[in-house]
């Protein structure tokens, strides 16, 4: 196992009914803005649990934030954080709205020419203005973890940012909020998490027992849940599984001691900058390319992870490895997610050149758990999903 340092600083609330526990976890000075997407929230009753829960505070809100949080609405945002003095942002949504709301934290107290050099320089951020969450679609994990992410149209960029000062001070979860949420995006939140464990998992052996124990549990929790919640999303022993499993996937704590991949996310993120496909189906559709194609390296993990997840037993350690690959690309399938570009786009042709040439410009020359996969690998790997 390897070294490390763990601190997660995040408060979570879990459990029914809790969103009226706000008013106790928010100082009572603070100006805040509430800010949500697409408005749903006003339809499920979350917005006015929010509201009654903030009744003695000042608040104002802010909506609008699309699904892959984009950078013009969010600079939009952030001249409303600064012209109306607000001290306190509470993201009332799920992974983009939090992720939204973690970029106009640091973008808040940004002293550099552009915020959208948060992003680029892909340094830690270091300061930001205190944020916390209600989450509304359990999937990515940013309820509890420091990263985020952002997309810009005008370019057709999606880009990463992190920091220690992108913890949320604290996150309510209320799994009776899953009952509201469209089948579509439960798909999608089973196939992200699931997707998230993979990328700290599915790498080399380093004799980090408690870790791989820990990842594999979150593997099989959300595959037992999957057709329970897909099938009833207000079975609420099912979505208290399926949205601690979300949060523990990409919360720091499986990651550690242990080394991750992120290929994955580095390349389907490209597919949603250039074609708007969902995020979680853009890993979906890279995964199993990538797993094949880095069979040499990975066969000892993956041949581990069919043993354990799927059950796998027959064969050799690569014939396993390559029946696991097959069984996960299945289990998207169960969730009515496709796996291949080409059912995503009839314009798939050339994007493995124009993916491959982004990471040579940004000098992206090793990703991947070892830093061996250049730009041609990346291309190779894409047009493997063709």
């Amino acid at each position: 196992m390897n070294h490390f340092e763990y601190k997660n600083p995040t408060k979570i609330i879990f459990g029914q009914n809790k969103i009226a526990e706000l008013a106790k976890e928010i100082p009572a000075k603070e100006k805040v803005l509430i800010l949500y997407g697409g408005g749903s929230i006003k339809s499920n009753g979350i917005y006015d649990q929010v509201k009654i829960a903030l009744a003695e505070f000042d608040v104002m809100e802010f909506g609008g934030i699309p699904p892959n949080p984009e950078y013009s609405v969010l600079m939009n945002a952030l001249e409303f954080i600064q012209s109306n003095e607000i001290t306190f942002l509470l993201a009332v949504g799920g992974g983009s709205v939090i992720d939204g709301t973690k970029f106009l934290s640091a973008a808040a107290l940004y002293d550099g020419k552009s915020p959208w050099n948060i992003l680029t320089s892909r340094k830690p951020v270091l300061k930001a203005m205190p944020f916390a969450s209600v989450l509304t679609l359990p999937a990515t994990g940013s309820e509890m973890n420091s990263g985020a992410v952002v997309t810009r149209k005008e370019t057709k960029e999606k880009l990463a940012m992190s920091g220690p000062a992108l913890f949320p001070q604290f996150s309510i979860l209320d799994p009776q909020v899953i009952k509201s949420i469209p089948e579509r995006q439960i798909a999608n939140g089973l196939a992200d998490a699931f997707t998230h464990v993979l990328e700290q998992y599915l790498t080399y052996p380093t004799d980090a027992l408690l870790q791989d124990r820990f990842a594999e549990s979150i593997l099989q929790t959300l595959i037992e849940v999957s057709p329970k919640i897909m099938k009833d999303p207000s079975d609420y022993k099912a979505a208290s599984n399926f949205m601690w499993s979300c949060t523990m996937a990409l919360n720091g704590l499986i990651s550690q001691g242990v080394p991750s991949d992120w290929a994955v996310h580095a390349m389907g993120h490209e597919l949603t900058a250039l074609f708007g496909i969902d995020h979680a189906r853009t890993l979906a559709v890279i995964a199993p390319s990538h797993y094949k194609y880095n069979m040499a390296t990975k066969k000892e993990k993956l041949a581990q992870y069919a043993e354990r997840i799927f059950n796998i037993t027959e064969g050799n350690i690569e014939e396993k490895a390559l029946a696991g690959i097959d069984a996960t690309e299945a289990f998207f399938h169960t969730l009515g997610i496709k796996t291949k570009l080409s059912s995503y786009t009839k314009d798939f042709e050339g994007t493995a050149e124009v993916i491959s040439k982004r990471f040579t410009e940004r000098g992206w020359l090793g990703i991947g758990e070892r830093g061996s996969l250049n730009p041609t690998d990346v291309a190779k790997i894409v047009e493997m999903t063709y």
